[in-house]
């Protein structure tokens, strides 16, 4: 198992930005990625982005692409999203998700990761 925890979420306007981290400790070497996910009220979780730390490459959803990015400090096990251009729509919990992948795209799948943070609250006004 892998500890994570989470911190940046809060309230933002819409047009504005927030950055999310997500700091991993334990066993750090079975996960060779890390997500974020959310869960807006009343709906199922999502896959928002992820990341590999071998291949560097990164997998993010259509919904934010273009205004959120992924990016990870492997010297300090933590793993950002940058949220630019929020919307209403984004509000949510933000969850963040340490597993292991062989291909890009199972980066999207809930069951590629084995431990999950508490999840961080973000909530975007008009």
């Amino acid at each position: 198992q892998v500890g994570l925890v989470e911190s940046g979420g809060g309230l933002a306007q819409a047009g504005g930005s927030l950055r999310l981290s997500c700091t991993a400790s334990g066993r750090t070497f079975t996960a060779n990625a890390m997500g974020w996910f959310r869960a807006a009220p009343g709906k199922d979780r999502e896959f928002v982005a992820g990341t590999q730390r071998s291949a560097g490459s990164a997998y993010v959803a259509a919904p934010v692409k273009g205004r959120f990015t992924i990016t990870r400090d492997n010297d300090k096990n933590t793993v950002y999203l940058q949220m630019d251009d929020l919307k209403v729509e984004d509000t949510a919990v933000y969850y963040c998700a340490a597993g292991s992948v062989t291909q890009t795209f199972m980066l999207a799948r809930p069951s590629s990761y084995h431990s999950w943070g508490q999840g961080t609250r973000v909530t975007v006004s008009s």
